[in-house]
């Protein structure tokens, strides 16, 4: 920011530019999840790979920064590998380069955080392959392969919204772009000195409202790692059209609005009575989940 020219402009356009995308990648889960796009099993899948690859691509970015957050939030992020039977701690110390997050650990996590982007194109590439191959779902819930719409007024619209939505964010990043970062991005790392309320991204908070739900580290990752799980076994287990189209519909806008109570519930401080809220909505967002797929 102080030694290239307009340096500050392109750290905050990368830096609001991630939550800008994430904004994006989760309005199209939810549409894909709203509509039951699951049913095209191909197409879902690679999507939720392309979502975990994401999802660990702003981690090693948000680590780059090397702030006390960032620092304080990889060292705990990191350490959940421990959890793994027999090697995992030894896993923990390999990714670190040491006892602790070091700039070895920086450097590892740089060249990860440049070369994942490739692998994410090639499978997003395959994503639009397999879109255009099966079709993608649509209001009436079945694939909309034969359904056509004239290029011209829809697409006009959509895409002149699209300039509207992208000069909105422009202008977000000059006039208020740090709006969306934490007072701690600006502290140099203290090992020494563990913040007390470590919160990651805002995209990462529903995530961690589950993690803080579960009083054991081990079982925290387990529900975790289960909730990703179910997002691959869910085109699995849906054999057949919905039956009921506006349960399932429902049960998707139930699912949407605990995913945005987990990230608030991820946002607060861990004390009475949002502990025992987040296990409810938790396991609320488990039951859900069978009843979307099971209408």
């Amino acid at each position: 920011m102080i030694e290239i020219e307009k340096g500050w402009l392109l750290r905050h356009l990368h830096a609001n530019g991630a939550s800008f995308f994430f904004i994006l990648v989760y309005l199209h889960f939810f549409k894909a999840l709203f509509y039951g796009g699951y049913y095209l099993r191909e197409v879902w899948i690679i999507g939720v790979i392309i979502i975990i690859l994401l999802i660990g691509e702003a981690f090693l970015g948000y680590t780059l920064v090397w702030s006390q957050i960032s620092f304080w939030a990889g060292t705990v992020i990191t350490g959940l590998l421990s959890v793994i039977p027999i090697f995992g701690k030894t896993l923990v110390l390999w990714i670190w380069g040491g006892f602790g997050l070091n700039t070895r650990t920086l450097k590892f996590f740089f060249i990860l955080h440049f070369l994942l982007p490739f692998v994410i194109i090639g499978i997003a590439t395959l994503h639009l392959f397999f879109l255009h191959f099966f079709g993608r779902s649509s209001e009436l819930g079945v694939p909309n392969k034969e359904i056509h719409r004239s290029f011209y007024p829809y697409y006009w619209i959509k895409d002149s919204l699209n300039i509207i939505l992208f000069f909105g964010f422009f202008g977000g990043v000059v006039f208020a772009p740090l709006i969306l970062g934490d007072p701690l991005g600006f502290e140099e790392v203290d090992s020494l000195r563990r913040p007390e309320h470590i919160i990651p991204e805002w995209y990462f908070l529903w995530a961690y409202g589950i993690l803080r739900a579960v009083p054991s580290k081990i079982i925290g990752v387990l529900v975790i790692l289960g909730r990703i799980i179910s997002l691959f076994i869910l085109p699995l287990n849906s054999k057949k059209k919905p039956q009921n189209r506006k349960s399932q519909k429902i049960s998707a806008l139930g699912i949407i609005f605990i995913f945005f109570f987990l990230r608030w519930l991820g946002s607060v401080e861990p004390l009475h009575p949002f502990v025992p809220l987040s296990q409810i909505i938790t396991s609320l967002f488990f039951f859900l989940e069978i009843i979307y797929v099971r209408v």
